[in-house]
C-alpha cells in the first residue's frame, strides 16, 4: 500500500484537534495525536495536567516514535497531528523527509491567552513558535517551494475552499466529510484529552466567526506581551503563505 503521510505542525491552543477530526472522517484516513508527547515530557519534564497517564500512554523515546511514524502503514492516508514544541533540540529531523509537511498557524496573542487558562507559567519555548518557524525554513530549503500554511482564523472562515486547496496540495481528493463530525471523544485522542479537549468534544464542525459579530478583544498582562511581541514576527512571516478562501 502506499501510504501518504501528512503531518501537520501546530502550536498548543490551535484549531489543531478539529483539523484532526476533520481528517478522521475520511473513509481513507487514519489519525495519530501527538505522538512525541510524551517524549516531551519525559526530556523537560514539565508538569501538565495529566502527566502520568501521558507518560504511560507512549514511547518516551523518540527515535522509536519516528521510527513508527515512518513505518506503519494504517490507512492510505496517515495523518500526523504533531504539536512543535514537541521537537526536542537533540531531535534529528531527518526522518521528518519522509512526510507531508504542513503547517498550522494561529495569532499569537489568542494562543498566549487560551493556554494560560490551563497552564498559568510557561515560556515561549512551550508555544512552539521558534521550532515552527526553524521546521518551516528546513522544509523551505530542502522542497525549494513553500510548503502548506494553514491559519486557524484564515480556515475557520472558509473551511470548505481552504481545505480543498490542501487537498489540492497533498495530491489527494477533497471529502465533504471533512468539514463535519460527531460530537464527543474518539478512541484516537490521547489521554491528556480530558484536559484540553473541551471545546471540539463539544464541535461538530469547523465554527465559523459569526458574521457581523466583533471578535473579543485578548488582554495579556506585560510577561505574555512581551512573549507576543517575540513571537509575532514568525507567526507573519508563516502568514503570508497561508492557504485563503
Amino acid at each position: 500500500m502506499t501510504v501518504r503521510r501528512v503531518a501537520m505542525w501546530s502550536g498548543p491552543r490551535n484549531i489543531s484537534t478539529a483539523m484532526m477530526r476533520s481528517f478522521e472522517n475520511r473513509s481513507d484516513c487514519a489519525v495519530i495525536d501527538e505522538p512525541f508527547y510524551a517524549a516531551y515530557l519525559a526530556a523537560t519534564g514539565h508538569d501538565h495536567p495529566g502527566r502520568s497517564q501521558v507518560l504511560s500512554s507512549q514511547s518516551q523515546d523518540w527515535r522509536t516514535v519516528a521510527d513508527a511514524l515512518c513505518t506503519e502503514e494504517p490507512a492510505p492516508v496517515y495523518y500526523q497531528k504533531h504539536m512543535t514544541q514537541h521537537i526536542l533540540p537533540d531531535m534529528d529531523l531527518a526522518f521528518t523527509e519522509q512526510f507531508t509537511n504542513c503547517f498550522l498557524v494561529r495569532e499569537p496573542r489568542r494562543i498566549i491567552a487560551s493556554y494560560a487558562r490551563v497552564r498559568e507559567d510557561f515560556s515561549l519555548d512551550e508555544l512552539g513558535f521558534a521550532q515552527q518557524a526553524a521546521l518551516f525554513e528546513r522544509e523551505c530549503d530542502r522542497l525549494g517551494a513553500v510548503p502548506p500554511v494553514l491559519d486557524a482564523a484564515l480556515t475557520l472562515s472558509n473551511p470548505r475552499d481552504v481545505l480543498r486547496q490542501l487537498c489540492s496540495r497533498l495530491s489527494i481528493a477533497f471529502d465533504e466529510g471533512m468539514l463535519s463530525w460527531p460530537a464527543g471523544p474518539r478512541e484516537s485522542d490521547g489521554v491528556w484529552g480530558p484536559h484540553w479537549y473541551a471545546s471540539v468534544w463539544a464541535s461538530t464542525g469547523f465554527a465559523a466567526p459569526v458574521q457581523g459579530q466583533k471578535e473579543e478583544a485578548v488582554v495579556l498582562s506585560a510577561a505574555q506581551e512581551a512573549l507576543c511581541t517575540e513571537a509575532q514576527r514568525s507567526y507573519e512571516i508563516m502568514l503570508t503563505h497561508a492557504l485563503r478562501g
